[in-house]
């Protein structure tokens, strides 16, 4: 029997302007699929995720829609991804498929909450919200803290040369996804630094992320940016899950828990954060835009 066309949409995630931010393309799976088609269609996208609806049982423990949701980079399914998970919410958000404004993914990372959120600009002082468009809101994820332990320092020589000689303040390794944390000494540090994939190939764990306190006058608390060529992509350009370690970081840093990070990448990206120390969840939030729409016949 053949199979039926898979629906899918390529958003950009974490910016309001189309070909910045993170794209992923989110496709809506009316029945399964295995899991070479799910990497093969990765690959061609570069990056996807998948939503199937569950209903039934599987929802009896909640009033708001769920959807099971899967990342695949073009080299495997990962465990958690903030940006892909951002894209899912505003292709539900923004379609036909659903009026609501919680939605709540069931992930290998757990229950994954994503609310839709008034726009609230600050001018002069007063709150107001953005009336231009009913496509204009704010996506909020609930997500969990990925806490950090210690790195030995003996080992920050040849992290250091992969990043081309950068001067290394702290680095620390995240618990649960197994990346490099690394602390520069500033902002403008992370946006200029010139990689080298090959040599990050070779560094421990999966991939590395760099971070450093934005300049004064920026807006930002700190700017950050994500290398992972081991999953082949050499960098993702807004990878909302960094945060969940970087708001830990620099929240002890700064003595606050309401953050603002921009994702000093080419596409470059705004995440918003609020870091929830009782629960151990971080809250990010964001916006996104779909720039293209169609069906997967294969």
């Amino acid at each position: 029997m053949a199979k039926l066309p898979v629906k899918y949409y390529v958003v950009d995630a974490f910016t309001d302007s189309a070909f910045k931010g993170n794209p992923t393309a989110v496709c809506l799976l009316e029945e399964e699929r295995d899991e070479k088609w799910l990497q093969d269609v990765a690959t061609e996208f570069n990056f996807s995720c998948y939503l199937t609806r569950l209903f039934g049982s599987n929802s009896l423990d909640s009033s708001n829609p769920r959807f099971r949701l899967r990342w695949f980079t073009p080299a495997a399914e990962v465990k958690i991804c903030g940006h892909a998970t951002l894209a899912a919410a505003h292709t539900l958000f923004t379609s036909s498929l659903l009026n609501c404004d919680v939605i709540e993914f069931v992930t290998k990372s757990g229950t994954l909450t994503a609310r839709k959120v008034a726009d609230i600009q600050t001018i002069d002082g007063s709150n107001i919200q953005n009336h231009e468009s009913q496509e204009s809101f704010l996506i909020e994820l609930d997500f969990p803290t990925i806490p950090m332990i210690d790195f030995n320092p003996a080992e920050f020589s040849p992290i250091s040369k992969a990043l081309n000689g950068a001067s290394v303040i702290d680095i620390k390794r995240t618990a649960t996804l197994d990346d490099l944390i690394v602390i520069l000494s500033s902002g403008e540090t992370v946006a200029e630094l010139q990689p080298q994939f090959d040599l990050i190939c070779k560094c421990p764990g999966r991939g590395i992320v760099i971070s450093g306190p934005a300049p004064l006058d920026s807006g930002f608390d700190y700017y950050y940016r994500f290398f992972c060529p081991k999953l082949r992509l050499n960098e993702d350009h807004v990878c909302g899950s960094a945060n969940c370690s970087l708001a830990l970081y620099s929240s002890k840093r700064l003595g606050k828990c309401d953050l603002v990070a921009y994702a000093a990448s080419a596409r470059s990206g705004v995440v918003n954060i609020h870091l929830d120390e009782q629960n151990q969840r971080v809250l990010l939030r964001g916006k996104a835009v779909t720039i293209m729409e169609g069906s997967l016949s294969v």
